[in-house]
């Protein structure tokens, strides 16, 4: 049943049986009897739901009396201005409908309930999204624009070639000016370094060369000299570990294609001209 339930063809069907049954219902109700308003059970227990859900009680008989005639004056008063069109342009009324519509898709697609095989290959398909942070190894020595002047092209540039001349022999205790900051750093999150650093100073050493002094970076702080000796990527966990945000999202995929599967459906019932020539795109295939 599980897996009947995720076919996007039972979802057309159920989505298609729920519309026709609205219009269905609509009809009988508003063109057999247009002058007859019926309050019925269904109608006054939600009533008191709604009473209940707000207040943490059910009403008094005269409370319940009181939402009955609002109900019929919200009724009539929606009646006469459909009648008089007042409904037509109106962008907040126009919007509250579609969302209405959207609804009835929204709820038949998260009836559907995947299996962890459905969630492991949804997990593989969008792995980018549920990765672990990339990790960095790297050492930073910090060059203060204020201290160096009108001199600190020339200074990092024999910095840089006295550290890619000593390479692992450097001492960087003695170079660099100082920063609050450690110079060494082993396996740090991106996350981390954006912390510290700031994020374009993260996103840049996904783009350094690995075991080579490169630079000046620049951070928050001023310029940095980097040399990047190890760069892991973060792996992916298992199911069991994510499986509850997989799932979400995994719902909010399949509701969001089922609202445009729902949408293109109904479009195609209609043939769209857009008189204006600026706009390239026109008829009942619109995207």
């Amino acid at each position: 049943m599980k897996k009947l339930l995720r076919e996007p063809l039972v979802h057309f069907l159920l989505l298609g049986l729920l519309v026709f049954a609205g219009f269905k219902f609509t009809s009988r109700s508003d063109a057999g009897e247009p002058g007859k308003i019926v309050v019925n059970q269904a109608q006054v227990e939600s009533l008191v739901n709604g009473f209940t859900r707000t207040w943490q009680r059910p009403p008094t008989n005269l409370e319940l009396e009181g939402l009955i005639r609002e109900y019929i004056r919200e009724e009539v008063c929606t009646r006469e201005a459909l009648a008089l069109g007042l409904d037509k342009d109106d962008s907040v009324i126009r919007r509250r409908l579609r969302q209405k519509l959207e609804f009835i898709s929204d709820n038949v697609a998260s009836q559907a309930d995947p299996d962890d095989e459905a969630l492991q290959k949804y997990l593989q398909a969008h792995a980018e999204n549920f990765r672990g942070q990339r990790q960095f190894t790297f050492s930073q020595l910090y060059l203060d624009p204020q201290k160096h002047g009108e001199n600190l092209s020339r200074d990092i540039n024999q910095l840089l070639a006295q550290l890619r001349l000593a390479g692992s022999r450097a001492d960087l205790s003695k170079l660099g000016d100082s920063l609050l900051l450690e110079q060494d750093y082993e396996a740090v999150s991106a996350g981390d370094v954006s912390k510290q650093f700031g994020e374009k100073f993260a996103a840049k050493l996904s783009e350094l060369p690995v075991g080579e002094w490169s630079g000046p970076i620049e951070s928050g702080y001023g310029l940095h000299l980097v040399i990047v000796t190890e760069r892991k990527d973060g792996s992916l966990p298992a199911l069991a570990d994510v499986r509850e945000t997989v799932k979400r999202d995994w719902v909010n995929t399949q509701r969001s294609e089922t609202n445009e599967k729902f949408y293109q459906a109904l479009l195609k019932r209609y043939t769209v001209t857009i008189e204006d020539p600026r706009l390239a795109f026109a008829g009942s295939n619109q995207k």
